[in-house]
């Protein structure tokens, strides 16, 4: 009966593996972590990616481990700044080369009219965010399949938000 149990509890693991963002390939986790190096200028290990799905969008944060990590919080800023300026622009190149063109939820963001999805930056205590939203279904749940990608992707560097983390 123990065996059974020990069975059925590693393949509900593996079944809820993905949703939690724990994929389980090492290999490409790595692969993103060392391409993230070229992108991104703070260090991975001294922050976390949060991703709040919302039904008009969501959030994106980045913040640091350890309060009071200046270093890491300019580098945060500075470079989702970057990225949320970009991303308004309609210039997602930055997470095609960590993460490659095919991943999930990209096409459609690359593929938004001008207006179409709002970004707006956000400085914050512990690092900065990125707000998305739209009025279109079709991009708001691309926004959600590249959430998913993203925290999959990053591994033990990235987590799913809540809504009540949505508002320090």
């Amino acid at each position: 009966m123990q065996t059974i149990l020990s069975a059925l509890a590693s393949l509900l693991l593996l079944a809820v593996a993905p949703a939690l963002g724990q994929t389980g390939d090492s290999s490409r986790e790595e692969a993103v972590r060392e391409r993230s190096a070229d992108v991104m200028p703070f260090d991975m290990n001294a922050t976390t990616h949060i991703f709040t799905k919302k039904p008009e969008g969501g959030i994106q944060r980045v913040v640091v481990k350890s309060p009071g990590d200046t270093k890491q919080i300019v580098l945060i800023r500075r470079h989702l700044k970057d990225i949320a300026d970009r991303f308004a622009r309609g210039d997602f190149g930055a997470p095609t080369d960590v993460h490659g063109a095919e991943m999930p939820g990209l096409a459609a963001l690359k593929a938004a009219v001008p207006g179409e999805l709002r970004v707006r930056y956000r400085d914050l205590e512990s690092g900065a965010e990125i707000q998305y939203s739209s009025r279109n279904p079709r991009l708001v749940s691309a926004l959600h399949e590249w959430f998913d990608a993203q925290i999959a992707d990053h591994g033990k560097d990235a987590m799913a938000g809540h809504e009540h983390m949505a508002h320090p």
